[in-house]
């Protein structure tokens, strides 16, 4: 325990003298909710119906965190090992595993300001309102966050350098962004398309975010979901501890 909280903070010393990395997890992601919201924030809409901000700026709530937590995980972890010190770490006593938790429970320190943020200028700021609760949509947020984080972590275990960590992103981001609802719903696309969505954790994740836009109280299944995302968050983060190689070549 005390290594890994050892190395814990040295992650979170490493951090504090990075701020491009703080930066990208805190100031970008509002930046680009910003921009999304003056690109809607006019369009036109029929009489009774919500605003387009208000439909897709929740989604974006839980898209934005996971995009972002992915990117930065991958690239961080990726270059401790380049730079050798992970092999120093692993003269230590600790584990793989401890070593993903501790850049697990790090980086879901930096998510929870992250959501937060967000959620902030999302509710307050742009006056979005939804029928359900909107710390719902925060803990979405979080658990996307999250899951960006672990698969981050994964994917750094099969790069061999930032370029690779980078390509990994339209693999893994891109079917989930588009097929995830948030441009066309699942129901609508073609069967095989349809099937594949309806398997894919962001799609269980914005599923969630539109019935808290409509609904006081969520379904059951929509528990399901949010569980079966925790589910796979937890598999990603015991596959990224046994992919994590002790040596670098």
């Amino acid at each position: 325990m005390r290594t890994t909280a050892a190395t814990m903070g040295r992650i979170l010393a490493q951090l504090k003298h990075d701020p491009r990395t703080v930066a990208l997890v805190l100031v970008i992601p509002p930046i680009l909710l910003t921009l999304v919201y003056y690109i809607f924030v006019d369009v036109p809409t029929p009489p009774g119906h919500p605003g387009m901000f208000d439909r897709i700026g929740p989604i974006m709530l839980v898209i934005l965190p996971m995009l972002m937590m992915f990117i930065v995980t991958s690239v961080v972890m990726l270059r401790e090992r380049m730079s050798g010190t992970m092999e120093r770490i692993f003269t230590t006593p600790l584990t793989q595993l401890s070593l993903v938790v501790s850049y697990a429970v790090v980086f879901t320190i930096l998510a929870f300001f992250q959501s937060l943020i967000l959620g902030i200028l999302l509710f307050p700021v742009f006056d979005v309102s939804i029928e359900g609760n909107w710390g719902l949509i925060l803990l979405v947020a979080f658990l996307c966050a999250l899951f960006g984080i672990a698969f981050g972590l994964l994917a750094s275990g099969f790069a061999e350098n930032e370029f690779h960590a980078v390509q990994f992103m339209p693999i893994f981001v891109g079917p989930q962004l588009l097929l995830c609802g948030l441009f066309v719903a699942p129901e609508s696309m073609p069967r095989v398309l349809e099937v594949v969505a309806n398997w894919l954790p962001m799609t269980w994740a914005v599923d969630v975010a539109k019935e808290t836009l409509t609904s006081a109280d969520i379904s059951s299944g929509s528990w399901v979901r949010l569980g079966g995302l925790v589910a796979v968050t937890a598999v990603a983060l015991i596959l990224a501890s046994a992919s994590m190689r002790r040596s670098t070549k």
